[in-house]
């Protein structure tokens, strides 16, 4: 659970680029329509919008290299770029070796092993590279060699070796990533045959998915030209549905009223049934998650403030999602993102050729934020559901907690001296009150050293876990453990 929640921690970086994309071909599109319709381009204006489009273009091309390299850099400690480099490398030699024209070499390709390996530069396999270079990172980066190899050592070495990873994970690729390309596609043909409800299953999972980082994955099936679907892509290049074997926009505007106008009514709902004691609390907690998922689509802050809180009030949010998904393909609103569906979205894409019917989501948007917030407040209410503000008082406790020295170098000194110095710590992370630590030899722990530097408490839920509960600015002496620990 942990390396799939640092692996979608890790996708926000590449995906953070897509925005850009959307601002410029939005623009681009609206100044050049020919651009869409293979016309020809004349006068200034057309000119310019032609290489913006051209412009974001680039980026959407090529999001599996922005993938791995995302990934390699997200997931090293310290977000090394040594690891975005390594990643690079590995993406590189892997996409080169499974070509088409390389496999075919040593093997006899099928039908569709062909079609398999003509696809093999896609955005999954960019997350492999990018796993590959950060978990060389990771492990070789302080690596010692020889003498005569002492120019190879420590982070020089660490392309090296995902060089040679990346060699072996093509072998086992060789055989397995034509029998994984089917399943996609086979999903993928499942769920388009059944076409409205076969998109409500999808924005169901995409939702559910989320705590467990899988999401992505997903996404890559339907969304990018994984498995030869693309509704982003095609969306963004100017398409229509008569260009595609289904409904342009299908797997994208399905989320638009849910997270510009649902996620709102769902805070709304949160805000009202919070304790009164708390419902400036709660206003700061879903408030403003509510406003950036209208914005610009971002819902992660909303979710994950009550996911973990009350996991049955989740489900019930995905299988909202699956419903308006429903009736938005139902209606025949399309809308596409390039980052995702907030209004900033749905203003850009509303020129391109696939859009249809926008203006539908003013009362697609009113249903969502109704539906949404009267579904949630019975929920929370019928259940006794912990979303923010009605936590139980010990579980705010924490966040009340004031550090009692505010040299944090001091502190992080003090704790890392408590729990047997740097040799014996492992893994580093922090939430928003804990500090939380994966140590190596738990007699080593020194609780009262630990506590001496002013923390709240120590609290040991395994046996090489730690975690030193410090309070709302455990951030600051989160950095400065890390750097004592390099």
């Amino acid at each position: 659970m942990k390396f799939l929640q640092r692996l979608g921690k890790a996708l926000m970086l590449p995906v953070a680029v897509l925005p850009i994309c959307g601002i410029l071909m939005g623009i681009g599109y609206a100044l050049c329509p020919a651009t869409m319709q293979g016309g020809d381009v004349t006068g200034i204006l057309q000119q310019i919008g032609y290489y913006l489009v051209k412009a974001g273009g680039a980026l959407i091309d090529n999001m599996a290299i922005l993938f791995a390299i995302g990934i390699g850099v997200g997931m090293s400690e310290d977000n090394d770029g040594t690891g975005g480099l390594a990643a690079l490398a590995s993406w590189l030699m892997i996409t080169n070796l499974l070509s088409t024209a390389n496999v075919s070499v040593i093997r006899t390709l099928s039908e569709d092993a062909t079609l398999a390996f003509d696809k093999i530069a896609n955005p999954f396999i960019g997350i492999i590279a990018g796993v590959i270079g950060a978990m060389c990172y990771n492990k070789f980066k302080s690596t010692k060699l020889p003498d005569w190899l002492s120019f190879f050592s420590g982070k020089r070495c660490v392309a090296i070796v995902a060089g040679v990873v990346s060699i072996l994970a093509s072998v086992v690729l060789l055989f397995v990533w034509p029998i994984v390309f089917g399943a996609l596609i086979a999903l993928g043909e499942a769920i388009v045959k059944l076409d409205a409800v076969g998109a409500g299953i999808y924005a169901f999972f995409n939702r559910l998915l989320i705590p467990f980082g899988l999401h992505h994955a997903l996404n890559n099936v339907f969304w990018f030209d994984t498995i030869g679907l693309g509704d982003l892509t095609h969306f963004w290049a100017g398409d229509t549905s008569a260009d595609v074997t289904w409904s342009l926009g299908m797997y994208m505007s399905g989320f638009f009223p849910c997270m510009m106008f649902g996620i709102p009514g769902a805070a709304l709902a949160m805000v009202h049934t919070a304790k009164s004691n708390k419902k400036k609390v709660a206003i700061g907690l879903v408030g403003s998650a509510a406003v950036a998922a209208f914005v610009c689509g971002v819902t992660e802050p909303f979710e994950f403030g009550f996911m973990f809180l009350a996991p049955a009030l989740y489900v019930i949010y995905a299988l909202l999602y699956a419903i308006f998904t429903v009736i938005t393909v139902l209606v025949g609103f399309r809308a596409g993102f390039s980052f995702s569906a907030g209004a900033t979205d749905l203003v850009f894409s509303a020129s391109l050729p696939a859009a249809q019917k926008t203006l539908l989501i003013i009362p697609l948007g009113i249903a969502a934020f109704i539906v949404f917030y009267v579904v949630f407040r019975f929920a929370i209410v019928k259940f006794n559901l912990k979303t923010p503000g009605r936590e139980d008082d010990d579980q705010e406790a924490e966040k009340r907690v004031v550090l009692a020295n505010d040299n944090f170098t001091e502190v992080a000194a003090v704790i890392l001296e408590g729990v047997g110095g740097k040799a014996n710590v492992t893994s580093v992370d922090n939430c928003i009150t804990r500090l939380r630590l994966e140590i190596k030899d738990y007699t080593k722990i020194d609780e009262n050293k630990i506590k001496s530097a002013g923390v709240a408490g120590v609290i040991r839920p395994g046996k090489n876990s730690v975690q030193v509960i410090i309070g709302t600015k455990v951030q600051f002496v989160a950095d400065e453990f890390k750097k004592m620990c390099r």
